[in-house]
């Protein structure tokens, strides 16, 4: 199993944004605007769904890291670090999902 994580991943994203966007894909990204970082987000996520439901797993390992990529690029351009993110998903667990859910829309 690897060691791996999102942090490391997030702490990737972060030094890769910083270079010039010549040498990039993430500075790239970045350098065009939220809009364009964020619908490569939706794109990887509509890929992910597709093979979830065609039952693919192997195309869905790699769009999930595509996913959980281009997710952490939304958040470095929006200036969310994810331990914010983490933060929120611990807050999440002190409650069950449905309540959580009913919540919201109160």
């Amino acid at each position: 199993m690897t060691s791996f994580t999102l942090t490391d991943l997030a702490r990737i994203v972060a030094e890769r944004a910083r270079a010039p966007a010549t040498e990039s894909y993430t500075a790239k990204l970045l350098s065009e605007g939220p809009a364009r970082a964020a619908k490569k987000l939706g794109e990887e996520a509509v890929e992910a769904v597709i093979a979830a439901v065609q039952g693919d797993r192997a195309n869905l390992t790699a769009e999930a890291a595509d996913v959980l990529y281009h997710l952490l690029v939304v958040l470095q351009g929006a200036g969310i670090p994810l331990n914010e993110v983490m933060a929120e998903l611990e807050r999440r667990t002190t409650q069950s999902g449905l309540a959580e859910k009913a919540a919201r829309k109160a």
